[in-house]
């Protein structure tokens, strides 16, 4: 994938979703689609929560988190006072559930955040914390679907089990054949030359320990990359 694809500074290669504000990579659209397809013949309105998202979005993100503007969760999804933090403390707690602007799986328009609607009470806005998909959680059901039919359309969880990095993010799917392309595309000096000339907060502790960051939170060797068996779905029925 060419640079500025891969860090999220264009969007040449993604489509549009049925959903309205809603992208992926054409081969990643195809599997996804067929996907629901197969969901709602099982009982379940598959749809995204997030799906391509760009360096811009990501970097809003970031700074409102770094900025004390925005909720940023502990380990156990409780609030932290992230202006009590030092800086290097600040980047890692947010670094656990969101991603450095141009590292982003979503970037890639390999991965997307799911949930089902229908199985969110009336006025309940969701969260996309793990207790959603969690035993006794919303979306357990839909979970349980997906972990016995993701493979076969190519997708799986990166983020399955707590890897001492991200956290455990059971919405988060990746396309694996294009997401595994793009992770092996992804360096440290091509993110740096990318946060170098933008208005990141924090910039010179990110840049200082980015080697760092890379092995704990976003290395291919730290994300959960099953071999799986899967048939590229633009034929099954299934």
């Amino acid at each position: 994938m060419e640079a500025n694809s891969l860090l999220g500074l264009n969007d040449d290669h993604v489509v549009a979703l049925n959903e309205p504000g809603h992208r992926l990579h054409p081969d990643a659209k195809v599997a996804f689609m067929a996907m629901q397809a197969a969901a709602a013949r099982a009982g379940f309105n598959l749809q995204p929560a997030s799906s391509y998202r760009n360096f811009n979005r990501q970097l809003a993100i970031w700074n409102a988190k770094y900025e004390g503007l925005r909720p940023v969760l502990d380990a156990s999804s409780q609030p932290l006072d992230t202006l009590s933090l030092t800086p290097s403390q600040r980047i890692d707690a947010i670094l656990h559930w969101s991603a450095l602007p141009g590292t982003s799986r979503h970037h890639w328009g390999s991965d997307v955040d799911v949930y089902d609607p229908t199985l969110l009470p009336a006025s309940t806005k969701l969260a996309l914390e793990p207790w959603e998909y969690e035993a006794d959680g919303y979306f357990y059901p839909l979970s349980l679907w997906l972990n016995a039919n993701m493979a076969r359309f190519g997708f799986y969880l990166p983020f399955a089990n707590a890897n001492g990095g991200v956290a455990i993010e059971p919405w988060h799917l990746s396309y694996r054949p294009v997401a595994e392309m793009c992770a092996g595309q992804l360096t440290p000096a091509l993110v740096a030359e990318a946060l170098s000339g933008q208005q990141i907060n924090g910039k010179a502790h990110i840049l200082k320990q980015l080697d760092e960051i890379f092995t704990r939170f976003i290395s291919h060797a730290t994300i959960d990359h099953p071999i799986i068996p899967y048939t590229n779905i633009a034929a099954t029925k299934e």
